[in-house]
């Protein structure tokens, strides 16, 4: 083959690993160093997210005197520590940021006595009723309880205690004992019955 062959201008040589890695990666940072930085290092206390790019050899020299907490006191490093336990955000001791007082004294159970401007009703029980400071929308009624409450001649806007009255006031009226003896309401009876005790499993009364 002669050497001004055209074939010789075809060829590629696979540069060497050095150059290949001087290629793809930025040069050291240690002053005097040209070497390819592979390894990342970073800069200190206050300047979080950024790096220095140091070589193999010069990153290893650099995490021998890297520390974290040069200049400051064994006090500040204390509380550093301290606080880094919650994320550096602030905390208050159990009961210190309270919230407001009960609503004209009235204490609701869910809330442990605190009353809460809750809109929604994400915090509130799940009851039905209206009035002031009650929760009437902690959730959406299911079928089967709309159809209790159509058991017990209800709506949906009633309060718990109308509940019980009305179940009271059923039982005693369909009970055979208050109709001479008479079993034609025994029916209606067990229908409301499981109806109230369906209710009462739900938190409605």
């Amino acid at each position: 083959m002669k050497l001004d062959s055209k074939y010789f201008d075809c060829i590629r040589v696979k540069p060497d690993e050095d150059r290949m890695l001087r290629d793809t990666y930025p040069a050291c940072d240690w002053s005097g160093c040209s070497n390819p930085a592979q390894h990342p290092a970073p800069r200190g206390r206050g300047r979080e997210g950024q790096y220095f790019n140091f070589c193999l050899g010069h990153v290893r020299e650099y995490n021998k005197s890297y520390n974290y907490f040069n200049g400051m006191s064994d006090d500040d490093v204390a509380r550093y520590q301290e606080a880094s336990l919650t994320g550096h955000r602030p905390t208050w001791s159990m009961g210190a940021r309270a919230g407001a007082p009960p609503c004209d004294g009235k204490k609701d159970g869910f809330m442990h006595g605190f009353s809460v401007d809750d809109v929604f009703g994400f915090f509130g029980r799940p009851t039905l009723g209206s009035g002031p400071r009650e929760y009437t929308n902690a959730r959406p009624i299911r079928r089967a309880e709309r159809k209790c409450l159509t058991a017990l001649d209800l709506d949906e806007t009633v309060a718990p205690s109308e509940i019980k009255a009305r179940y009271k006031a059923l039982v005693k009226r369909l009970h055979p004992d208050a109709n001479g003896g008479d079993r034609r309401s025994e029916a209606k009876l067990r229908e409301v019955i499981q109806a109230y005790n369906y209710l009462k499993q739900a938190g409605l009364c």
